[in-house]
């Protein structure tokens, strides 16, 4: 039921089909919201159809609707999905925000929340991962190479991140 009502808020919130977030959909069970026209968004307490608004949905909800939608390519909705978060401080919400900048082409917005992620968590590894990404994509190997060393002395060489990271440095290097 959980993973249904976060694919409904995705296609409320910014108007995109039902199953526009396909990674939600894998859990079936319970029943399903209504679906609501575009702008509105199933609030579960009241239930009813709502428009969208900040504080009307959980942050938990937000953070997996805003990843299922920027990793899906769909950059701008996840961005206006995470800023309806009531915690701005959030890591996981900050890290999704660079991450859908940063792909969208605003590598230096994407970096400008990395960074306010790591202030606030800076053991997040993913955060590291990405942000060597976003180096990368400006063609600064070194501080790639910080966030790799970074990554390496939280979780070490064995973590997905590192790994993730360490190719992405290597095929950058290999043109």
């Amino acid at each position: 039921m959980q993973s249904r009502y976060l694919m409904l808020v995705a296609g409320a919130v910014v108007a995109l089909p039902l199953f526009a977030a396909p990674a939600l959909a894998a859990d079936s069970g319970g029943s399903t919201p209504p679906t609501c026209k575009a702008g509105m968004v199933y609030n579960k307490k009241t239930q009813k159809c709502e428009p969208a608004k900040a504080g009307m949905i959980d942050d938990d909800s937000i953070y997996e609707t805003g990843r299922a939608l920027a990793m899906n390519g769909k950059y701008d909705e996840a961005i206006k999905v995470l800023t309806l978060a009531a915690d701005k401080t959030d890591p996981r919400i900050l890290n999704y925000l660079g991450y859908s900048h940063r792909k969208a082409g605003r590598v230096l917005v994407g970096l400008g929340y990395y960074q306010e992620a790591l202030r606030n968590n800076p053991d997040y590894a993913l955060v590291r991962e990405y942000m060597g990404e976003a180096h990368l994509m400006l063609g600064d190997v070194a501080a790639a190479r910080v966030q790799l060393s970074e990554i390496e002395k939280r979780c070490g060489k064995g973590c997905r991140e590192y790994g993730m990271l360490e190719e992405n440095i290597e095929a950058y290097l290999r043109g």
